[in-house]
């Protein structure tokens, strides 16, 4: 065996090596292109925070503010710290998903257990002034005064010349003589630290002004002076009087005491209640009225079955159509299929608000396209009708609904295995038994997720709804502006902003109710979904 050759290492190669200090590559020492954008946008970022987090502190959105703090104290550590990568893509979504997924459940929840709505708007404190302001009578016989509305820093303020004396005063001070202000006839023009509001001013702030009370001060007669054009102010004095101690409200007058009750109103003994009202929790009371106040009852029932049946109807409608007309167009010997299935998604294409729209105008008992030229003038009441307007509505879903099963349909068929279907051929199997037995179970281990979601949005088809019929033919006798055609998503719209006195914590039950349902349904639909993929 030849010897081997001796390799012979430099004496530097076997001396111990000093440790070198790793190369900074960090960008933020560099303030390379891209550490700059950073910058600049997480500089935007925390700029809006704050002015989020001050205008939530001005009007005392406690919440608001803390949430705006962590938000931007976390985005800032995530953005900023090399040990938090995957935090850096998670942050926006987490953010939204808790700002308008979880906070809008459980503030739709909340308001469902409260009398939210049209005469309890405001909380009890901002009830009992808006009570007093409202209740203020003008002075019988009381003069005019000619007024000048004035602005500083602090907000607005009235000045009028009374016994030849000018007199200012504001929300939080009341009238006294200011010897320095400067008078034209009956008018003050002019007072030191104060501007006079023009005309166009006075516009732009009507509201503040004209919501504006000054104290009079006792040895002037007291009231207070207010204004409803700006140029004339008059002395007014209130005909109910607070009672912080026993909170209750008395009639100077006729010494009604209205006190407070469990329904978020001060009512006196013989029943007369004070408005506006206020806030209170009330338990399940939204959820029982659908069920217990019989104006209600009836129409939430009728509207909860056909929800159902236009969500079940929709969907199978809309997939027997569009399967048939994917099996009919994945046949090779259909020459231009190409052609065919563009055409198929050209109703798919189109808003689905506009073509309500289209149809709402076609249907038209009088000047329709349906009724004047395929019927030949009949008058046929499609959408006043509760029956016709229904299948109206299916109608117009199915031709806005059908292209979007016959795509997944067609992308499903292609996906099944040729030879699958071939050998099923070759033993004999009639195509009618190929399509039941083979194609259609394989085809619905696709579609399954896809129909759920199909009966989910069609549950809550809002749109199509408002746009077709808005809803109608109405319900009569029903205290609500619902219809026969409402689901329970259009009918929770009608009961928060259509129907006169707006009851949000009733439309915010009915949300959750629709909530549960959905998910019910959805969970059962995947289960389903999950026995079918083990076939």
């Amino acid at each position: 065996m030849p010897d081997q050759p001796t390799v012979v290492r430099p004496p530097e190669a076997d001396a111990v090596r000093e440790p070198q200090p790793r190369p900074d590559h960090a960008a933020a020492r560099a303030m390379k292109p891209g550490f700059i954008v950073k910058l600049v946008l997480m500089a935007m970022v925390n700029a809006f925070g704050l002015y989020g987090i001050l205008a939530a502190a001005a009007v005392g959105s406690w919440g608001i503010a803390v949430f705006l703090v962590l938000a931007v104290a976390v985005a800032d550590w995530a953005y900023f710290s090399r040990r938090a990568v995957p935090l850096k893509y998670l942050i926006p979504g987490l953010l939204f998903l808790l700002v308008y997924q979880l906070f809008t459940m459980v503030y739709t929840g909340y308001i469902a257990f409260t009398n939210y709505g049209d005469g309890h708007i405001l909380n009890k404190t901002d009830a009992i002034a808006s009570i007093e302001l409202q209740t203020e009578k003008r002075v019988e016989g009381s003069a005019s005064y000619p007024l000048t509305v004035l602005s500083d820093d602090d907000g607005l303020a009235f000045a009028i010349v009374r016994d030849g004396q000018p007199l200012v005063g504001s929300e939080d001070s009341p009238l006294e003589v200011a010897s320095d202000a400067t008078v034209a006839g009956a008018s003050v023009t002019a007072v030191p630290g104060y501007d006079v509001l023009t005309f166009a001013e006075v516009a732009q702030r009507q509201a503040e002004v004209t919501s504006l009370r000054v104290e009079f001060p006792e040895d002037l007669g007291g009231g207070s002076l207010r204004t409803q054009d700006a140029s004339n102010g008059f002395v007014f004095a209130p005909t109910l009087a607070y009672d912080e101690a026993t909170d209750t409200f008395t009639n100077i007058e006729d010494g009604t005491v209205y006190t407070p009750d469990d329904r978020g109103n001060f009512v006196s003994a013989d029943g007369q209640r004070l408005t506006p009202g206020w806030q209170v929790t009330v338990g399940f009371e939204n959820f029982t009225t659908m069920f217990t106040d019989s104006r209600i009852s009836g129409a939430f029932l009728q509207i909860t079955v056909w929800t159902f049946a236009f969500a079940f109807l929709s969907v199978a409608t809309t997939f027997v159509l569009g399967l048939g007309l994917a099996l009919v167009f994945n046949d090779p010997r259909i020459r231009g299929r190409k052609l065919y299935r563009a055409l198929m998604i050209l109703p798919y294409a189109f808003p689905g608000f506009l073509a309500a729209l289209v149809w709402r105008g076609m249907l038209n008992e009088r000047f329709g396209f349906i009724n004047e030229i395929i019927f030949q003038g009949a008058d046929i009441p499609w959408l006043t009708d509760p029956w016709l307007a229904k299948l109206a509505i299916l109608g117009v879903n199915l031709w806005l609904g059908f292209p979007y099963m016959f795509l997944i349909c067609t992308g499903a068929l292609q996906a099944i295995p040729g030879d699958v279907i071939e050998s099923a051929k070759l033993d004999g199997a009639s195509p009618f038994r190929v399509v039941t037995r083979i194609i259609y179970p394989l085809l619905l281990i696709s579609v399954a997720p896809l129909l759920i979601s199909s009966f989910a949005f069609n549950f809550n088809n809002f749109t199509l709804i408002y746009m077709l019929t808005g809803g109608g033919p109405n319900f009569p006798g029903s205290p609500l502006v619902i219809g026969s055609t409402d689901l329970l998503i259009s009918m929770v719209y009608s009961v928060a902003f259509e129907s006169g006195v707006k009851q949000y914590g009733l439309a915010a039950a009915v949300s959750i109710l629709i909530f549960i349902v959905v998910g019910l349904i959805s969970w059962l639909g995947f289960r389903r979904t999950r026995t079918l993929e083990e076939l």
